[in-house]
């Protein structure tokens, strides 16, 4: 069985009450998806950039991981009907 490894890298990004972060997933042939995902603080609440980095991250991977279903059911529409020698 052969090993692949897949990277996924996430950029966050700080504001004043707002944080972006992006979620890239690079494969061995150097394909890329990405997945964003931002978490803004009331300003009512404590600054705690934790978990603003938390969310934004956790909500940038729940992104990408709808964009990469997407990427395999766009295949597997691609692969439908006879194969083709």
């Amino acid at each position: 069985m052969e090993a692949k490894r897949w990277t996924v890298q996430i950029y966050i990004t700080e504001g004043d009450d707002e944080t972006r972060a992006r979620a890239v997933l690079t494969t061995r042939d150097s394909s890329a998806v990405t997945g964003r995902g931002v978490a803004r603080r009331n300003p009512i609440d404590r600054p705690v950039p934790e978990i603003g980095d938390e969310l934004a991250a956790s909500r940038a991977l729940e992104d990408l991981a709808i964009r990469l279903h997407d990427v395999a059911a766009d295949d597997i529409v691609d692969m439908a009907g006879p194969m083709r020698s």
